[in-house]
Order: C-alpha cells, then structure tokens, then sequence
C-alpha cells in the first residue's frame, strides 16, 4: 500500500484523506479500535462530544504514543462543537471538556457540528447533551436556542487564537451558509465536512468548496450500511449492491465499498468510513495503489439520486419532536 495522499487545508498541515469516524463505535471497543487503526496506519480520527465515545479514543490515542506508534503531531484528531454550546460563553468549555476526554492539548480541527443551536445544557446534568432538552419529561423534545452563528464562530476563532485547536471548519453547512461565515471571518474555515457519496454527490457544493480553498471531508462515504441500524436506509438502498459498482470493483480487482472509497478520494475528499473489523479497517485504507478512470468515475457519479440518509428535517421530527430542516 502506496502511502496516503492528503488533502491541503488552511490549517498547521494537510488532512489525512482517510480516516476513523467514531461515530456508533461502542465506548467497551474504541480506545482498542484506535490503538489498532494506528497500528495499520491510520493517522486521521474523526471525533465528537456527541458520539459519547472521546473519553475511550482519549485512551487509545495515550495508548499510541505511549507505545510510540506515532507521535501526537503525526495524528489529525477532528472534534465538533455540540448544538447546545454554541453560545460564546459555552463554546471554550465544550472544547476544553472535549481536549480533557480525548487525553490531548490541542485539536487539529474543530467543527461546528451543525447548524443547529440548542437550549444549553450544562455538563453537571447531562454529558453529551444529546438532541432532547430534558429526557425525563413527560414530552422530550428538542428547544431550539437562536444563536447567530457569527456570534459562534467568533468564539471558534478565539480557541484558535488561544492554541486550544490549530483550526477550525463547519459540518452539515451548505453554500449559502458558507459564504454568510465567509463574509464575516477573521479566521476562515479550513473544513466542510458533509454527507457524501454517489447517491450524494454534492458536485456544486464540492466545486464551491475548491473555489474558495476549503477542504471537504465525505462522511457516511459508503451511503446507507451506516443507516441501516438505525432504520434511517434499507439494505436495499447500498450503493455498494450497484451492478456498476460491482462491474468496476471486477476490473480494477477491488472490492465494491474499495471503488466507492476511491472515487470519494479521487474526487478531492477526505472520506472518514466506520468499521470495528480490522480486516476492513486495512481494506478501506488500501486505497492508493489504484485508480479508476475518468469513465469510471463518471460511471459511479451518474448514480447521484439527491438521497440524504443524515437529514435533521426529517430524523428530528420522527426522534426529538422538532421539525428543524437546514439544507432546503
């Protein structure tokens, strides 16, 4: 396996084109899962307060240096501010709560986790936070707080200015979202991180984010298998199950979600896949000793059906009784 590519940023260095999402990853596997993907490895893991899980990839990351895997500059460690910080008096303490979980002193990115800001909740009554306000109602549901996001991203800009991260970036923002954090800031962001694959293209969105040298990071890269679980995709809807898919994974001698993954890559995006297998682990960094053609790539980008698995106008309704679209 030919080393990784990256992906420049406006940050200290450039973004490991794969990486760990730890998104769903069991708190009792990950600290071991990180440890094994930095063995194989792995440099960049993607990381969230929200995923309940940074105190344990806190432990594998100490595990990795301790051992001498690697070297805490060597890592790209990705954290998202929760919904309920985004006020500016919360957004340090989320940061600082997240760097004491995850064992580290700084963060290479931070993000804005989405454009949704909620009723804050204090970390002494609820750590994560989570979508609901209060759990134990008799009706949980979801209170919107209106924060403006300048007023977010100016505290994002002061944890950079403070050392606490090297940079920062948005998820879940589209084009026009970008341009109104564009207008105002001291500190640009150096990340989009989205939803992608090819049943979501993105090719405006991703043609944007070049124009304006931000780089963009494909979560859910393979589509629905991160859905299913939850009863957000069927298994008929895996774009890896395509007979294109499988027809180009023939001709380059590559599994199907190997192809998807490339052409995520080819395309200009870091992809950050989910697996507890190692096996997969090492086939979804075995990346870069192939390429697919520009017929290919048209071939897999012709599958784009506009289709949203991760859509908080429709999942907060159904799960958190709120009807809170962002992407209309």
């Amino acid at each position: 396996m030919e080393k990784q590519i990256s992906i420049p940023t406006r940050a200290h260095r450039s973004l490991p084109s794969v990486g760990l999402g730890f998104w769903k990853i069991p708190n009792e596997s990950t600290a071991k899962l990180a440890l094994e993907a930095a063995k194989i490895g792995y440099r960049h893991f993607d990381c969230a307060s929200d995923y309940g899980n940074e105190q344990q990839v806190g432990e594998g990351i100490n595990q990795i240096l301790s051992e001498g895997i690697c070297r805490r500059e060597d890592l790209w460690v990705t954290g998202k501010l929760w919904n309920t910080y985004h006020r500016k008096e919360h957004v340090r303490l989320a940061c600082e709560r997240s760097l004491k979980d995850l064992q580290i002193d700084y963060l290479d990115l931070y993000l804005i986790h989405f454009p949704i800001a909620l009723a804050y909740v204090p970390f002494e009554h609820r750590y994560p936070a989570g979508w609901h306000y209060d759990p134990e109602s008799e009706s949980p549901r979801m209170i919107p707080d209106a924060v403006p996001i300048c007023e977010t991203w100016e505290a994002m800009e002061r944890l950079v200015q403070a050392g606490l991260v090297r940079t920062v970036g948005v998820s879940n923002f589209g084009t026009s979202l970008l341009r109104d954090v564009l207008s105002y800031a001291s500190i640009r962001p150096s990340v989009l991180q989205v939803e992608s694959h090819p049943y979501l293209v993105q090719s405006k969105l991703l043609r944007y984010c070049q124009q304006e040298q931000i780089a963009v990071t494909a979560f859910s890269p393979l589509g629905a298998p991160s859905y299913i679980p939850l009863g957000m995709a069927t298994a008929s809807e895996s774009v890896i199950e395509q007979p294109v898919v499988a027809q180009i994974a023939q001709e380059v001698g590559r599994t199907p979600a190997q192809v998807v993954l490339r052409w995520g890559v080819q395309r200009g995006t870091a992809v950050i896949p989910k697996t507890q297998q190692i096996a997969r682990l090492k086939e979804n960094l075995s990346l870069f000793d192939f390429e697919l053609t520009s017929e290919h790539m048209e071939m897999i980008s012709r599958l784009d059906r506009n289709q949203r698995f991760n859509d908080p106008g429709v999942f907060c309704e159904q799960a958190f009784g709120c009807y809170y679209p962002i992407y209309e």
